[in-house]
């Protein structure tokens, strides 16, 4: 099923997080063309953030990959992203690819009424990220994005594409940033 939007909706997600420290530049480049990557670093303040994201926007340019931010669509538009990640309802004249977080059924009914290109269905499996929330597992995750109407994502606990039944592509932190697993890393890669 083909994204809404007339950009190539990406079947491989990386996924910012400020654990990634240092990693965060080499997992980038080893992202394949044509992968995407939601830029979070919610943690930073505002310059910060947007220094960061300038300096993933180059190399994203450079590498072929779709950088979208996760927070406002006024931002997403700011900062030159190739679209926005979350529920902001605002629109614009820009055309931005649009996704958003679910985590069941009724959030992705939610984001295919909203109009969004693609949603981020999580956690799959047990994540670092969200420590003590549920997994979905196989069977509910498939059992969830059946009938979708847009293109359904596979995050959380993915290391690799696990072939789940109803799933677009996959998305990680971890899975795509070696090295981050436990261990200390600066906030911020410079």
């Amino acid at each position: 099923m083909p994204a809404r939007h007339p950009m190539p909706l990406p079947r491989l997600w990386l996924f910012t997080d400020e654990r990634q420290g240092d990693a965060l530049f080499p997992a980038v480049e080893r992202l394949p063309r044509g992968a995407g990557m939601i830029f979070r670093h919610y943690s930073l303040g505002e310059a910060d953030r947007a220094a960061l994201f300038a300096r993933l926007r180059r190399l994203t340019r450079l590498r072929g990959v779709v950088i979208l931010w996760a927070g406002r669509v006024e931002d997403a538009l700011r900062h030159g992203a190739d679209g926005v990640h979350g529920w902001s309802r605002s629109r614009t004249h820009r055309p931005l690819l649009r996704t958003a977080p679910v985590h069941d059924r009724r959030q992705l009914i939610r984001a295919q009424r909203m109009g969004v290109d693609a949603v981020f269905l999580s956690p799959v499996f047990a994540t670092r990220s969200h420590p003590g929330a549920r997994p979905l597992g196989r069977s509910r995750f498939g059992l969830v994005a059946e009938g979708a109407t847009i293109p359904v994502v596979a995050l959380g606990g993915v290391r690799r594409d696990p072939h789940l039944p109803g799933s677009w592509g996959y998305a990680a932190i971890d899975g795509l940033t070696p090295g981050v697993g436990g261990q200390k890393r600066n906030a911020v890669p410079r």
